[in-house]
């Protein structure tokens, strides 16, 4: 198999669809750019709406077997580009820069492979994902109905990684990314006129008492040994205006850390900062939650096949010792099925993710096509033996 005769195509689709991105949950263009893509190759079926605007490509085998499903994602960020390219966003305010594009060019490459050399046996599920970027995709696709038509036996994915090596391999058994959740608290004191402050409640004591009280959590005894990484605080006070003394204040935080098990202790010990804190200054509160994204941990099966496909491939590997600090929702996927999230590396000195000059490397596209094709292959055979 020539993996290169169709890159050129697969860099036209990804710089298409890199200049018309969109938010997590308005993808409906997206979907519509990859649908006319693959109906030239004619998949078994294309099944749309899954979980909201989710979309699986699947390829059956002549016989029955096992299913296998590879996952990327279909959204963009709220990062406005200031890469001065032909392939710019033309969305003001909206841009790739995370890479989903690239992803979603590689399973087109890979798509293309399966529709000239169809699976032997089972099927094999492409899976464009809905919400990645906001945590909520994944789950939603996962408990729609339409979801148990595809459910698979093994589930993959890969995320490009800028600081590393272009076309290294990076894996890690267990936890490969960390868990985080987005947490929002309100606090409500009285409203005054700043030239009578005593009438009022201000929250603004409050405030520093509880930021202060998050930002050392990381410190604290029963976390430094658990891997906790960082509480990241935003906060908002009151209105604008010179002349009132505010009533109302709200504290964003992010709580991150590596291990699943260590989350719910990390979640009590900060709403205990919150309700000490509100209760020593008067102060209603009220704590709610967004963007919940559990650790993602890889079966160690799958990583001995990502191991070998890229082994069999010579791409260069790196084995992790520590799981990355950021987040992925792919968690809900190996949580519930034999899987594994890897990272391709995208160049050591390439813009990181999420900044406005990011732009996926397309030498890279290749590398994902390879290692997804060879996962696939190496599993149908791993099946078919031991069926014999």
């Amino acid at each position: 198999m020539n993996y290169l005769s169709n890159q050129s195509a697969l860099i036209a689709l990804r710089q298409k669809l890199h200049q018309f991105p969109e938010l997590s949950g308005f993808e409906s263009g997206t979907t519509g750019h990859l649908i006319e893509f693959f109906q030239r190759y004619r998949p078994d079926r294309i099944i749309e709406g899954i979980g909201g605007l989710s979309l699986a490509v699947v390829f059956k085998g002549k016989k029955p077997g096992i299913t296998a499903l590879f996952r990327c994602e279909l959204d963009a960020l709220p990062v406005a580009e200031s890469n001065d390219i032909p392939y710019r966003s033309r969305r003001d305010g909206i841009s790739h820069a995370c890479g989903h594009d690239g992803h979603m060019a590689i399973m087109a490459g890979f798509g293309e492979i399966l529709a000239h050399d169809r699976p032997s046996s089972g099927r094999i599920v492409l899976f464009f994902q809905s919400e990645e970027e906001t945590g909520t995709g994944a789950e939603k696709a996962i408990e729609d109905p339409k979801f148990k038509e595809i459910r698979p036996d093994y589930a993959f994915a890969l995320h490009n990684i800028p600081g590393f090596p272009a076309h290294t391999v990076l894996s890690r058994p267990g936890e490969f990314s960390s868990a985080s959740t987005g947490m929002i608290i309100q606090l409500q004191g009285r409203t005054s006129h700043a030239a009578d402050p005593e009438s009022g409640l201000n929250p603004a004591r409050g405030v520093s008492l509880i930021v202060t009280g998050l930002l050392d959590l990381p410190r604290a005894a029963e976390f430094r040994k658990n891997s906790v990484l960082s509480t990241i605080v935003m906060l908002r006070l009151g209105q604008a205006a010179f002349g009132v003394s505010p009533g109302r204040a709200e504290i964003m935080a992010t709580l991150r850390c590596h291990h699943n098990e260590v989350m719910p202790l990390l979640i009590r010990n900060a709403e205990e900062i919150v309700r000490t804190n509100a209760n020593q200054e008067g102060l209603k509160y009220k704590i709610s939650y967004t963007e919940q994204f559990p650790a993602v941990v890889n079966d160690q099966e799958c990583i001995d096949i990502i191991t070998s496909a890229a082994r069999e491939n010579n791409f260069p590997r790196q084995s992790l010792k520590e799981p990355f600090p950021w987040s992925e929702d792919f968690s809900h996927f190996t949580d519930r099925f034999k899987g594994a999230l890897f990272g391709l590396g995208a160049g050591e000195d390439h813009s990181s993710l999420h900044h406005p000059d990011y732009d996926f490397p397309d030498e890279i596209i290749a590398t994902g096509v390879q290692m997804f094709d060879s996962i696939y292959r190496i599993i149908i055979k791993k099946e078919e033996g031991a069926t014999r």
